[in-house]
């Protein structure tokens, strides 16, 4: 902590300990005027606090977390859901239906479909995770920035974010990874990486835009006008007063996104420009499965890692929404 710092803790601590307010003052003193010694004062219930409070109390918000619990459950441990090698195939199997040895029936090459499934959740959701972190961290670094600083600083950020705003997703991952396409020998991490990369280098600009805006709105507030008269550092004031007040919209629309990130990583690799085998995941399976005579011969190929997509990307999208309208309080 600087010189500067410690000086403005310590006017805050002075401030807080020098003012009486004087209705209080009459209110607490006794009949002979005497104050009595304060009880402990009981703190207020913060915006996250009013929000667990509405949260805990829907369905939604439990199926939701259920779900994602689940999914995310199969992804860090998915021989806790089979005992099977997703890359063991006997061609005397190939497009069997479900049966009991296979519950979700074999694919063309006849390796197990529930075996795949099941791991190629890792792939997609780490997708996800990754690219919601990456344009999360960019985009709020960039709009405190746009946002604190404001003038020209503020228009450039501005500018250079409309241009990204202004190319779609799905047609700027496919543009830049057929320009820049993933081999087949790529590591798993270095493949994910790469995918979610490309998909934050689109995204970040919204999630700057609101933060840009929340900055904005709580710029002006008391709070932080008084620790800046007081003589904090715009680096403590953006950490203590600005950021936790300014990040409830971004983390919601952070947790819809990671849901539109999931479908459109299974998109690219459905086109065969995302995630190469022998990296699973559920875009390549359904990629595979819509193969000619596949969808009439086999569908059980094609149904089963489309379920569990969509209700991974329902998951997160019910919950950012169930999120958004309890820290919202005009929508409850």
């Amino acid at each position: 902590m600087t010189e500067r710092d410690e000086d403005y803790a310590n006017a805050r601590t002075d401030v807080a300990d020098s003012v009486i307010d004087p209705i209080q003052l009459d209110a607490a003193s006794g009949p002979e005027g005497v104050i009595p010694a304060k009880e402990p004062r009981q703190g207020s219930r913060s915006l996250w606090a009013d929000a667990w409070r509405e949260l805990r109390h829907r369905p939604m918000f439990w199926i939701s977390f259920a779900l994602i619990v689940f999914f995310m459950a199969m992804a860090v441990f998915p021989q806790l859901f089979t005992s099977k090698d997703p890359t063991y195939a006997n061609l005397e199997f190939a497009r069997q239906p479900p049966s009991a040895d296979a519950w979700f029936g074999y694919d063309a090459q006849g390796a197990d479909v529930y075996a795949l499934t099941i791991y190629g959740a890792r792939a997609s959701i780490s997708v996800g995770i990754l690219a919601t972190v990456f344009s999360m961290v960019f985009g709020v670094l960039v709009g405190i920035i746009a946002g604190y600083r404001g003038g020209w600083l503020d228009s450039l950020l501005g500018r250079v974010g409309e241009v990204f705003l202004a190319i779609p997703l799905l047609l700027g991952g496919i543009l830049f990874l057929y320009t820049f396409p993933i081999q087949i020998d790529t590591p798993f991490a270095v493949a994910v990486s790469k995918v979610a990369f490309v998909i934050a280098l689109l995204a970040w600009p919204l999630i700057a835009r609101l933060m840009r805006s929340s900055v904005l709105q709580v710029k002006p507030n008391d709070y932080v006008q008084a620790a800046r008269a007081l003589g904090g550092s715009p680096m403590r004031i953006i950490r203590s007063h600005i950021l936790p007040n300014s990040l409830a919209s971004v983390i919601v629309v952070s947790t819809i996104n990671l849901g539109v990130f999931i479908a459109v990583e299974a998109s690219l690799s459905f086109l065969g420009i995302g995630l190469q085998p022998p990296i699973i995941s559920w875009g390549s399976q359904i990629s595979e499965a819509s193969g000619i005579g596949l969808v009439q011969t086999a569908p059980h190929m094609l149904i089963f890692p489309s379920i569990f997509l969509s209700l991974t990307v329902l998951a997160f999208i019910m919950l950012g929404d169930v999120v958004r309208d309890a820290l919202d309080p005009r929508l409850r």
